[in-house]
């Protein structure tokens, strides 16, 4: 608490840098890992073959920590328990009615970001949004029932390119947003902190609140695919930031399991959306077609990928004289 009241927002920038590479691993400050994180990417993409290797062992040590985050998940359910136990038991039965509200306020937030928010986006692309949910609405079963948005990326990508939206940009924009586009996450984050700041008697100035909303920038990004790293990004956004105490995610460590459900519903809502917004963006977006689909008069087909022209089309009628250069051409 010393250490984050003695803080001010500028701070972050000027700790932004790491002194070294092992060191930011090594103290666990989340916004210099990421940094070297963005840096080591852009300079891996940049080299282009050299590196290949190296993100072929970053992606095979990715897969192995991804396995041990699912061995520790499966032990969740004992430390859910325990956590509630000593909620309840330290603060009392009433602590259920303030997790409970909650959420509410969480799943009330995302309906009204869903139906108000989205659903005015894609009103101005001519659509609707709950006939686009009822269209996918067995993705959002799948991902009720996982609790991660990512079991229905295969499934997902199908059903876009069926409204006839080109491969390419589902290809790029959907797993892309899978990373960036955390709607449910941001909602999540946001409410969870300001939840336990006020649980734990902890006031927050308006500085402090747009520090908290910066950080939770940079440490959301990659948490919707996984079930419960929203969590996990929770701790190390309070873990960087330091204004609110981190061991305060006890408290709503027994509710994650709704929570991450709500998050992960979300985040799929909104990204595909974002696909369809992309499409306008390039200019391939067929609104009467989408309606169409949506609406059950024409079948799911994907369209067809985009094709560069080569050679003589073959409408062509080479039965008519051809320009000498256009016969010797090779």
């Amino acid at each position: 608490m010393k250490d984050g009241e003695e803080q001010s927002w500028w701070h972050f920038i000027t700790d932004l840098v790491p002194e070294s590479a092992v060191g930011a691993f090594a103290e666990g400050n989340i916004l210099q890992v990421l940094f070297f994180s963005v840096l080591f990417g852009v300079a891996l993409k940049a080299v282009g073959p050299i590196g290949e290797p190296l993100v072929a062992g970053v992606t095979r040590l990715s897969a192995v920590i991804f396995k041990i985050l699912h061995y520790v998940m499966l032990a969740a359910p004992i430390g859910a328990f325990g956590a509630m136990a000593y909620t309840i038991g330290k603060y009392g039965v009433s602590t259920l009615t303030s997790l409970g509200q909650l959420i509410g306020l969480f799943y009330g937030t995302s309906a009204f970001f869903v139906i108000v928010i989205l659903g005015g986006v894609t009103a101005l692309l001519k659509i609707n949004i709950f006939r686009l949910l009822g269209y996918l609405r067995e993705e959002f079963l799948l991902v009720l029932g996982t609790s991660s948005s990512e079991s229905a990326l295969p499934r997902l990508m199908a059903k876009l390119e069926g409204l006839g939206l080109r491969r390419d940009i589902v290809g790029l924009t959907v797993p892309t947003g899978y990373s960036f586009n955390l709607d449910g996450s941001s909602i999540y984050l946001s409410l969870a902190a300001v939840y336990i700041a006020q649980a734990t008697d902890t006031p927050l100035s308006l500085t402090q609140q747009l520090g908290l909303l910066a950080v939770m920038i940079l440490t959301s990004k990659g948490s919707g695919g996984i079930t419960g790293a929203g969590f996990i990004a929770l701790a190390a956004t309070l873990s960087t930031v330091g204004t609110v105490p981190a061991a305060g995610i006890m408290l709503i460590f027994g509710i994650d399991k709704f929570m991450s459900e709500c998050r992960a519903l979300t985040n799929l809502a909104g990204n595909s959306v974002a696909t369809l917004v992309v499409a306008r963006w390039e200019r391939v977006l067929d609104t009467a077609h989408v309606n169409a689909v949506l609406h059950g008069k024409t079948p799911a087909t994907p369209s067809a990928p985009e094709e560069k022209a080569a050679g003589p089309t073959p409408s062509a009628d080479l039965t008519k004289p051809q320009p000498a250069a256009a016969l010797d051409s090779p």
